[in-house]
């Protein structure tokens, strides 16, 4: 990580001089306000844990021991998947305050969420390959549920970090091509210039906690415990981050990556007022891409503690992604469901209060003040 520079002895001097100048008036002028502690001069760091990208070393212990051990082991069965719902997605899109909150899984990070009558996108990735170039890195295991042509019009999209994995510039740039003009792209500090200088307009950067109002609906973006790079050159001088959305009949979080941390009792306890003792109608929660524990733990959770990441929101639901898309670790691309059914009995939530479902299917979701029992799917 990048340190600030200090300042020499002789520039101390004259500051000090200056000051002993300055008329007693000027000595009762408010003192420049502290920078936030995530921020350190250039680069971002967590809340509650220093993080240190992994070095070259660490890495290749962990891609020899995968090697030696033949992980990721092959799934027993592909990731599941079903047709998606075009001609519901199409109406519901177009039907203003009367659109159904619904989730709709496309692959990996990727959803689209109806709500408040907008259409949003998270992390969008329609590529083949997770990856800067198109021809190495990760490979789909299964193709995106809904293609790029299938989308409704696009409102917003909201973008977690830079990782290959979450901020695709192929789809990015696709979708400000859509018919009727770009959405809204909703990004971390640091990140709008990687969309500018590849001629992605309608940019929006926020710092954690700050708030862009779209339509009546705030989008606000909240501290999660992660990290960001696309070289070696770039680690941590760009923001990542959840995002916490506010319609005005349903309440949605996206967590993007992250490690476990104190981060999520903070945003529960941060809205507790605006959501009273309900929080968060649907958290889109990752649940994968979580081992080897040693080199994971710090910025990928999983299924337990996903688990616990819906209950610090007391969310009312959760659906898991960030599995099944992609091989980025060393659990079967079908583990999660096995490990999520069995955090979820450990630490007594219910099934369908945390549920994954099959590429491409979409969740019909109650408003804000019914209940589960009134969703239908």
């Amino acid at each position: 990580m990048t340190m600030p520079p200090r300042f020499p002895a002789l520039i101390g001097a004259l500051c000090l001089g200056l000051a002993m100048a300055v008329p007693a008036r000027a000595e009762q002028a408010a003192e420049p306000a502290k920078p936030p502690r995530h921020h350190r001069g250039g680069t971002f760091q967590n809340n509650y844990l220093e993080f240190a990208p992994r070095g070259l070393l660490e890495l290749m212990r962990w891609r020899w021991e995968a090697t030696r051990d033949g992980l990721p082991p092959p799934p027993h069965s592909p990731t599941p998947r079903v047709p998606a719902e075009l001609a519901f997605l199409r109406a519901n899109a177009a039907a203003g305050a009367a659109m159904q909150p619904t989730v709709t899984w496309i692959g990996h990070a990727t959803v689209l969420a109806q709500l408040g009558g907008l259409n949003v996108l998270t992390d969008p990735i329609f590529s083949e390959r997770a990856s800067p170039v198109g021809w190495l890195g990760p490979q789909r295991a299964q193709p995106p549920g809904l293609a790029l042509a299938e989308l409704p019009r696009i409102d917003a999209v909201m973008i977690s970090h830079n990782h290959f994995d979450h901020c695709d510039l192929p789809s990015l740039k696709a979708l400000a091509a859509q018919a009727g003009g770009p959405p809204l792209f909703l990004v971390p500090l640091g990140l709008k210039s990687l969309l500018t200088d590849n001629g992605i307009g309608n940019v929006v950067e926020l710092d954690w906690w700050q708030t862009h109002t779209l339509r009546g609906v705030d989008i606000v973006l909240t501290p999660v415990q992660h990290w960001s790079a696309r070289s070696l050159t770039d680690r941590m001088r760009t923001l990542w981050g959840g995002w916490a959305v506010f319609a005005p009949d349903f309440q949605l979080f996206f967590a993007g990556d992250t490690g476990y941390s104190k981060d999520f009792a903070d945003i529960r306890a941060r809205f507790a007022a605006r959501q009273g003792e309900r929080g968060f109608d649907l958290a889109l929660l990752p649940v994968g891409s979580s081992e080897p524990r040693w080199f994971m733990t710090p910025q990928h959770v999983d299924p337990t503690e996903a688990v616990r990441v819906h209950l610090d929101l007391v969310a009312q639901r959760s659906l898991g992604i960030h599995w099944g898309t992609f091989a980025l670790s060393d659990e079967a691309l079908d583990e999660p469901p096995r490990a999520l059914a069995a955090a979820r009995r450990a630490l007594g939530v219910a099934d369908d209060h945390f549920v994954l479902t099959a590429i491409g299917q979409t969740l019909r979701l109650p408003r804000r003040g019914e209940t589960l029992a009134t969703v239908g799917e």
